[in-house]
Order: C-alpha cells, then structure tokens, then sequence
C-alpha cells in the first residue's frame, strides 16, 4: 500500500536554532492518523516560510514535517468514510504546527480533517487554491453571512497581491462586488486589474488619519495586514460594514477605539481557517468549486516548482517579493 520510507522535507529546533532538511524516513516517524495519503501537490504559505526559515515561531514541537497544505490520493484508512484511491485534501487542522504536514510524499493524518476533493476540482487545483483560498473563501462567507451585499459599495482588499488578497478579488468581483486592491507594489497594478480588481489604491496614498471615525469609504474588507491598516478601515468603513481580519503581517496591535464599531455598527469578523468545524470546512470547499470558484487561477498561480526546489523557495516570501501562489509538485516514490 505504501513504502517502507520516502522523502520528507523537515524541521528541527537544533539547540535554538532552526534547521530544515530533506529526510528520508517512514510512517513510524509521523504523527498518528486514520488516514494515509500520497501526496501528489501541496503548496507555500507565508506561514510555511516562517516556519521553514525559524523566522516566525510556528511548530510547537520538533521535528516536524512543514507543509499547511496538502492534496493527494488515500492509500489506507481505518475510518469507513475513506477509501483507497479517493482524492482528497487537508489544510489548516494544525499541520505543521502540531502534526506533521504536506511537504512528504505520504502523509497520516486525521479523519476528521480529512476533505474529498469537490467535484469539478483537481488535486493541483485545489492546491492553487490551498490554505489561501479556503481563508479568502471563508471570509467572503463570514461576510455574507452577516448581510454583506455587492450593492452596498465598493469592498477594499489589502495586502492584495498575495496569495489570500488575490483569491479573495477573483472571488469578490465574480460575485459581482466592486474590489479596490490596496497595495505598496506599483508594479502590479496591471495584474490586480486583471483578475478582477475596479480600482488599485496605492498604500502610500492613504491618509491613516487619527481621528476615532473618518470619512466612510467602504461597504467592507478583507485585511491580510493588521496594525495601522487594519485600525484605519475601522475608521473609513460604512455603517453595517464588515471586515474580515485574515492576517497580521504589519503587526498584532490593533489601536482603535469603540467608535466604529457603536456610532457606525461595524463588525470586525476574526478568520481562523486552522481549526473551523468540519461542517463549515466542508460547506466553503464546495462553494470553492461552485460560486466562489477562482476564474483566473492560471494567472494567480504564478510558479508550480517540484519538491527538490523547496528550500530555495522560502526567502522571497520574507522579502514580500511574491505575487500569486505556488503549488508544490509532491509524486510520490
């Protein structure tokens, strides 16, 4: 069913310092699970990068195989609801955090993080879409949920060129929202219109002001950025606005007041895509092939590398020098 050994790319805590490594090593070497998959892609993250380089305090034990994302073809399962050859993905779930993730060529993981590849999807698409897909796909959801509509007005989306900003404008405007794309790369303008962006507001043509409310500009956002970005679409958003805070690349602080939030009835929607129930998983990776299905992927997936290029291609995350996504080719041996 699966060999006694195969490749894996990963982690160690060497005496405080982080050191990451192809390695050959086998089933018992990995975390427990009641699936065996054989990886055939998986993906890069910002996340992936901090953990790879030690940049960013990501594992919480060692070692660890890297890799938040993975997509492949079970090849054993203990649990009834899987069967041998059935495609499927996980994301999120804790790997390569707490268990051990994609970058391998056999993966164990759990049941219940577990996802069949919606029809309509491929291993390699899903893979586009990844970790970065499922949190734009599940914002848009959070959203809508609470009555976000694409008559209300134009929608910002910040930290737009990377792999959650860009899904999240394909996504928003073949939902026929109007998108501005907040940027600091004036290079990439061009692309942000393409797959879908009305508008590109440049970063340093923002005022972040400093009073508790300003002008309101936006019927909502998705924000990859944190800090004073985030604290400032508080201040510009509409009433009944809402605004999905994905990531904190610019900082964990959020210095705001209660003003928008009272005066203006804004809502600040958290995303957790690591540990959402599997039922949410399950409904927002079906409308991922359905409504909220990417159209430009061929544009957003800007480089598919095979696994030996792996540890070459974590420094241009740190560096914000990524546009786009990158699919890891896994094969199997």
């Amino acid at each position: 069913m699966y060999p006694e050994s195969f490749l894996a790319f990963r982690i160690h805590d060497e005496g405080g310092t982080i050191a990451a490594r192809f390695e050959t090593i086998g089933l018992d070497d990995i975390a427990e699970g009641e699936v065996v998959i054989r990886v055939s892609h998986s993906t890069i993250n910002y996340k992936d990068a901090l953990a790879a380089t030690g940049a960013g305090k990501i594992l919480r034990r060692y070692p660890l195989v890297g890799g938040i994302d993975l997509a492949g073809e079970v090849v054993a399962s203990v649990d009834p609801a899987f069967t041998a050859g059935q495609q499927v993905l996980v994301t999120g779930c804790g790997l390569s955090e707490t268990h051990d993730g994609g970058y391998a060529q056999y993966a164990r993981v759990k049941a219940e993080w577990v996802i069949p590849i919606p029809a309509g999807l491929d291993a390699f698409q899903c893979m586009a879409i990844g970790t970065a897909g499922f949190t734009a796909a599940l914002a848009i959801h959070r959203m809508e949920q609470n009555d976000q509509r694409p008559q209300a007005g134009e929608i910002a989306v910040t930290g737009a060129t990377g792999g959650v900003g860009s899904l999240a404008i394909d996504m928003l405007a073949a939902r026929g929202y109007t998108v501005v794309a907040v940027t600091g790369k004036d290079s990439s303008a061009p692309y942000l219109r393409e797959i879908g962006a009305a508008r590109v507001l440049r970063r340093e043509q923002i005022d972040l002001g400093s009073r508790p409310l300003e002008q309101a500009c936006w019927a909502g956002a998705i924000d990859n950025v944190g800090g004073e970005l985030l604290a400032w679409l508080t201040r510009t958003t509409q009433v009944f606005g809402n605004i999905a805070s994905v990531g904190m690349a610019a900082g964990m602080e959020l210095n705001t007041t209660v003003m928008p939030f009272i005066l203006r009835g804004v809502s600040l929607l958290g995303v957790n895509s690591v540990f959402t129930p599997r039922a949410l998983r399950l409904a927002v990776w079906q409308r991922l092939a359905s409504d909220l299905r990417p159209r430009h992927l061929d544009r957003i997936v800007t480089r598919t590398i095979d696994f030996e290029e792996l540890p070459g291609a974590f420094r241009a995350y740190l560096e914000g020098s990524v546009t786009g996504r990158t699919v890891v080719r896994i094969g199997a041996g």
